[in-house]
């Protein structure tokens, strides 16, 4: 293991050159990689597929894998009925996963097409400090129409994070962060099937409106898995059998614990690195802290479909509306003869509905026919194969089958005979 001091002074002509870049925006320097780097072959590895987000793609020049990020405005459909005025990057909001392996030397050239400077901060990756990302203590912050250029070697391996390190309050809550994956040069215990990435994120978008409230603290009303909400958020897809790694990443302001059904799994990694294996325990529920990472594993050996989501119960679901009259246990219907509560308000609100007083269930069945504010979604959303899931915001299905050819979403799960729970006639 090289200590970081060996790691920094071993790439040191590099990033005094990359430093140089930095100083001359948008000029593309062509410093060759380390000899050991480029004598390294990748490791073989299953690549990360994360949902409703891409991969940003590279080239190779000179040994050196280059990437170009673009930070930009974006508008993000958060599920059909809801488009987002975020920002973020490559016309994504998260933007793309960066994949590389262990041992690669990287240049990513950074391009701000925003109103305001911006830079980008590496997250939990060890590196050069010009390499750092902070405006105003690494590097200036990167204007409007600039593009500069990081480059570094990765000494680790593991699941880490990408976002601005400028005007951070506003950036990060409108949405700019990605993942930034690294695959080890050596394979590490058994090989997984299917690795997945999901990066978390809390926004506030008031109803009726399209951009997110960067102001907010802890008064969110909407919670994402990549920039998606339940029913838009891609199902996770495995074969029975198969060993499935998720690797979470929490950006936001609220820790998040994310809940399995079905199954135990192994936390096998933080951003700070792996778990060995003498030091792992079996969970169903793995709380993700904020501004960090945590990697899960299991096998998916019973079919079925499986939730998948946050356990703090608001953040599944959306347009979480918060301070209003508790309704719960409230007789709205007539009394004495006397019109409802549910007619005197109609009067006043044509078409109100009066909701609350035996639980929000009935939202799950009103959003059906309800027109409520513009471009905002009904609190609980998305049809099962039994009727309304009545979830939102940070949940989604694992689906595991037996003997599919491919992870295209297979449908809902047919129970066997036998397997069900049932109504007691």
């Amino acid at each position: 293991m090289l200590s970081r001091r060996q790691m920094i002074v071993s790439t040191g002509a590099a990033a005094l050159a990359a430093g140089a870049s930095s100083a001359a925006p948008g000029h593309t320097h062509a410093s060759k990689a380390p000899a050991a780097a480029r004598a390294r072959r990748p490791a073989s590895y299953t690549p990360v597929v994360t949902p409703n987000i891409s991969t940003l793609p590279w080239e190779l020049k000179d040994g050196v894998k280059e990437f170009h990020l673009v930070a930009q405005a974006v508008e993000r459909e958060f599920a059909p009925g809801m488009r987002v005025k975020c920002w973020g990057y490559n016309g994504e909001s998260p933007g793309p996963t960066i994949e590389c392996v262990e041992g690669d030397r990287v240049r990513i050239l950074v391009t701000n097409e925003l109103p305001e400077h911006t830079t980008v901060h590496w997250h939990g990756i060890l590196l050069p400090n010009g390499m750092d990302g902070v405006g105003g203590l690494n590097q200036p912050q990167i204007k409007p129409g600039e593009t500069w250029v990081y480059e570094f070697t990765l000494h680790q391996h593991g699941t880490f994070l990408y976002h601005p390190h400028a005007d951070e309050m506003v950036q990060m809550a409108v949405g700019m962060m990605g993942m930034f994956v690294v695959h080890p040069l050596e394979p590490e215990g058994p090989p997984v099937d299917r690795d997945f990435a999901i990066l978390l994120h809390e926004w506030a978008i008031h109803p009726g409106t399209y951009r997110p409230d960067p102001s907010i603290m802890l008064d969110f009303n909407l919670f994402t898995f990549n920039g998606k909400v339940f029913p838009a958020i891609d199902h996770l897809v495995a074969k029975t059998g198969d060993r499935v790694r998720v690797r979470l990443g929490n950006l936001s302001m609220n820790q998040h614990p994310i809940h399995l059904h079905g199954y135990t799994f192994d936390v096998t990694a933080t951003d700070g690195g792996s778990i060995p294996a003498s030091a792992r325990w079996p969970q169903t529920t793995v709380p993700v802290p904020v501004g960090s990472t945590r990697d899960i594993q299991w096998v998916a050996d019973v079919p079925g479909d499986w939730a998948f989501h946050c356990h703090k119960s608001h953040h599944t679901m959306n347009a979480m509306g918060h301070g209003l009259p508790n309704l719960l246990g409230v007789n709205q219907g007539p009394r004495q003869g006397e019109p409802s509560l549910e007619d005197r308000i109609r009067a006043i609100l044509p078409g109100y509905m009066a909701m609350g007083e035996a639980g929000m269930a009935e939202h799950a069945v009103h959003a059906e026919h309800m027109q409520g504010p513009r471009n905002t979604l009904p609190m609980m959303t998305g049809q099962g194969p039994y009727g309304p899931i009545e979830m939102g915001g940070m949940f989604t299905v694992l689906k595991v089958r037996d003997e599919i050819e491919t992870y295209d979403d297979p449908g809902w799960y047919e129970q066997p005979e036998g397997t069900a729970a049932y109504r007691l006639s």
